[in-house]
């Protein structure tokens, strides 16, 4: 009779321990711009979804990522450590495993995110593209399998078996085209996949975490979902593509001689390739379509938490792991510093906490998540992380303070990181040659013009140097004699 009054002691406690604990729903989505009706609205842009999300959170209208590519912006969210510390400027290859903490010496014994609430008594689980992978590349994963009580399949292998391709990638992809397209087999392109939404891709991670939502576990949950569209190629269903018809598809603002007062990007080859072949709508057709495949799929992860128990008790944070170009400024995919690649959409809903169905243009750096769930949950805050907490202005979006968001990159050819900062209006963005390009957003969204040297500005700009990191770690490179290393794991 003790022992089964103990237990059901055990069991009462322990429930009453999840009921108290926030849950978290952590979503992460691929390459996914600021083109979203709650944020800039491209004209005939679908995403409902997305407003119904904004209408429950606080809308971050000025978060920024901390690098322009998947695997430092994911590193630095998921370790809270800035890539100006850890010197992961740029995506680095064949890995697999968590090869990140061999690469940076400073993250060699943080704790991840997922494994901070699972030592704090969550259950961690996790499905999709958390930490960087592509579709085309199996086994090529910086995921940490350690740091998860549960993943959803392989976390070394986590989507390229999720996703089929078109039959009409089976031809030449240079077929009836000038010159060579970008990247190979198709992976640069836009068509639709013939099969069901149900039986491929986001839907299937979607799947797995709403059975994880419908789970009553005797521990809090901290469930991540990582989406992977909109990221290239631009292959969804043709029901999304048949959303915007190309006649009807709208191309974003362009200024003929844009990059005279900014300096080269060094993709400029790709826009040529679409320019040249008369590529540019039908690329933002698809690039359309997948948003509002990705936009559905929120919904679907909305209607489970709303129907499921954790409803009431859940804090909801979405976020992208960088903004993306769509031939603005000449430019493909993000690898620069501009606010078109660098904004990210971010939504943050906390119960009780966040006043929700409000737009701030506080600015935000996604390492600011880190400590933001800490303080939400109640949990410590490690050491290791750069950002801060947003709580405060969960509470209070309209709050103005001297904060400014940072962005970090090092471009191909250069010896040293080039930075970037926002505040609500302004962006300054500088490289180790000492070019600056300088934007007023309010005036200028889509930066066109370069105000460096207008002397008008001088006291903007040395406001936002301020923020500008005075020693930068050192690019890293790869870890010949890491473990993680994909070459040396299938030897």
């Amino acid at each position: 009779m003790k022992i089964l009054i103990i237990s059901w002691f055990c069991t009462v406690s322990a429930s009453i321990y999840a009921a108290q604990k926030k849950n978290v729903l952590f979503i992460s989505i691929d390459d996914l711009n600021d083109y979203i009706s709650p944020l800039d609205n491209h004209p005939g842009i679908k995403t409902p979804n997305f407003d119904r999300l904004s209408n429950r959170s606080v809308t971050f209208a000025n978060a920024h990522c901390a690098a322009p590519a998947c695997h430092p912006s994911r590193v630095a969210v998921m370790t809270g450590v800035h890539p100006f510390r850890s010197g992961i400027y740029r995506n680095m290859f064949r890995a697999h495993g968590p090869r990140w903490r061999h690469e940076s010496k400073v993250l060699e014994n943080v704790v991840v995110l997922s494994q901070h609430f699972r030592d704090h008594g969550y259950w961690a689980a996790g499905g999709g593209k958390i930490f960087h992978t592509l579709q085309w590349t199996p086994g090529d994963s910086q995921n940490d399998p350690d740091v998860w009580d549960e993943y959803r399949g392989d976390p070394l292998d986590p989507i390229s078996r999720d996703w089929p391709r078109p039959e009409s990638t089976e031809i030449d992809q240079n077929e009836g085209f000038i010159g060579k397209r970008p990247l190979s087999n198709h992976y640069f392109g836009a068509a639709a996949i013939e099969k069901d939404d149900q039986t491929y891709g986001d839907h299937l991670v979607v799947d797995w975490a709403i059975e994880r939502m419908k789970e009553k576990g005797d521990r809090p949950l901290f469930l991540a979902v990582g989406l992977f569209r909109p990221h290239i190629p631009f292959e969804v269903s043709q029901r999304w593509f048949d959303l915007y018809p190309i006649e009807k598809v709208r191309l974003p603002m362009y200024l003929k001689n844009d990059l005279e007062d900014a300096r080269p990007h060094g993709r400029i080859h790709w826009h040529q390739w679409v320019s040249q072949n008369k590529q540019w709508k039908h690329l933002m057709r698809g690039y359309l379509a997948s948003i509002s495949y990705v936009d559905h799929q929120v919904g679907r992860l909305l209607d489970a938490l709303d129907s499921s128990s954790l409803k009431k008790n859940t804090i909801v944070v979405l976020w992208t792991d960088h903004g993306f170009h769509i031939g603005e400024k000449e430019n493909w995919e993000k690898f620069a510093l501009w606010d078109q690649t660098t904004r990210v959409p971010l939504f943050i809903h906390a119960p009780g906490v966040s006043k929700d169905g409000v737009k701030t243009r506080y600015p935000v750096t996604l390492t600011d998540l880190y400590p933001t769930l800490c303080e939400l949950a109640g949990l410590p805050v490690p050491k290791q992380c750069d950002g801060k907490s947003l709580v405060s202005q969960l509470r209070n979006p309209e709050k103005r303070g001297k904060s400014l968001s940072l962005t970090s990159f090092q471009f191909q050819g250069d010896s040293a990181p080039s930075h970037a900062v926002s505040d609500r209006r302004y962006r300054l963005i500088q490289y180790p040659d000492g070019f600056e390009e300088l934007y007023d957003l309010e005036k200028d969204s889509h930066e066109f013009h370069n105000l460096s040297e207008d002397l008008n500005f001088s006291e903007v700009k040395k406001r936002l140097s301020l923020g500008i990191p005075t020693k930068s770690a050192a690019m890293v490179g790869i870890p010949q004699s890491s473990p993680y290393n994909l070459i040396r794991h299938f030897r």
